[in-house]
């Protein structure tokens, strides 16, 4: 009986456990990584909608036809159905030759819009100046724009940026270490000493003693297998391991621009007292006018008729109200190691705004009473 309410007990504590994260989604392998591609392109078959009498646009239309083999002269050409254009791509690691990658088409030039274009033959290049894939194809774009006569114009999403699916194609091997290294290297997302160590024991725990060293903070080194053949499934149970990463240091983020305040778990404040209170002046301006009225005289003129005097000029008064109002402080103490619930708690408890909340906290921090790093945005 005992034993099936220890049971009960442990399955009911099981969700409420901190549930570790794998070790892909706590690091990277090093030297495994996307390689970012540029190149200058040409796209064709616009509507109407190209740069127009653009230089660059003109002289790339007549290199792509010298090199065709016909002659001509730049300023006869007219790129309003072309745009110049820069493309971008991400080279994910080990493509491979022939292997096809998604592709970013942007106007470089006076281009409207891209829809109904086709991409030219367009080198992509990497850091090094190397070309590393080929582009070549029509355009997606999402985007939709329409200007009439007058001047007015509609405009939906983003018409001069369009994408193309596999729209290149890898014609360079991008060399990695993964093969031939002796070791392979975890970068850790989040530099701290403690997750570093927990994962190289969550790997020698799998793997055995040895397997696996911390080198810093950041970098686990942990020894390959000698046959090449058994890496891929050797990094596929590695990632899987599961690792209980420590807790991220005790940080207050402010951003001055628009109030957002951000508080880990972790905060803490000594022994501190905090005031807060509001002053409100009201002033209330009210003018009194005074028009002066007019005066009827009797036989003030000729057969005895009376004469009507006009009054004088309107005389203003002003009154003013001067209302002054002054909140009691309101005061809160803070006991020794008070956590972040009691913290936020009391600051609410005042009806403290946004501002008032990162005055509160920047004045808690000047004190040293407050347990965290402050960041300010």
């Amino acid at each position: 009986m005992c034993r099936l309410v220890l049971i009960i007990i442990l399955s009911l504590m099981a969700p409420m456990m901190a549930k570790a994260d794998r070790i892909k989604d706590l690091a990277s392998v090093a030297g495994v990584r996307s390689n970012p591609l540029v190149g200058y392109g040409l796209v064709v078959g616009l509507a109407g909608t190209g740069d127009g009498g653009s230089t660059l646009t003109q002289q790339s239309m007549q290199s792509i036809i010298s090199r065709l083999g016909l002659e001509t002269d730049a300023g006869g050409l007219d790129a309003k159905n072309a745009a110049a254009v820069m493309v971008t791509a991400e080279m994910s690691p080990f493509l491979k030759p022939g292997q096809k990658m998604d592709i970013t088409v942007s106007t470089a030039g006076k281009a409207k819009s891209l829809k109904g274009g086709t991409l030219l033959m367009t080198p992509l290049m990497g850091a090094d100046g190397e070309v590393y894939a080929i582009a070549q194809g029509n355009l997606v774009v999402g985007g939709l724009g329409v200007e009439a006569g007058d001047g007015s114009s509609v405009m939906v999403n983003i018409p001069t940026v369009g994408r193309i699916p596999g729209g290149a194609t890898i014609e360079r091997l991008v060399e990695t270490p993964f093969l031939e290294s002796e070791y392979f290297v975890l970068n850790l997302h989040r530099n701290d000493f403690s997750t570093s160590n927990r994962m190289a024991e969550a790997i020698n725990g799998m793997f055995g003693g040895g397997v696996a060293l911390p080198l810093d903070g950041t970098s686990v080194r942990v020894r390959a297998p000698a046959d090449p053949g058994q890496r891929v499934s050797f990094m596929g149970m590695l990632e899987s391991i599961e690792v209980e990463p420590a807790e991220a240091p005790a940080k207050i983020i402010v951003n001055s621009r628009t109030g957002t305040v951000v508080i880990s778990g972790d905060v803490r404040v000594s022994p501190a007292a905090v005031t807060h209170g509001s002053l409100t002046v009201r002033v209330n301006e009210k003018l009194n006018v005074d028009q002066g009225g007019a005066t009827v005289v009797a036989n003030g003129g000729q057969n005895g008729a009376q004469v009507v005097v006009p009054g004088g000029n309107p005389v203003v008064t002003p009154n003013s109200q001067i209302d002054v109002q002054q909140d009691p402080a309101r005061a809160f103490l803070f006991d020794p190691g008070v956590s972040l619930s009691s913290l936020v708690d009391a600051i609410n408890a005042v009806g403290a705004s946004p501002a008032d909340l990162v005055a509160i906290l920047e004045a808690l921090n000047s004190a040293g009473a407050l347990r965290a790093e402050l960041i300010i945005i």
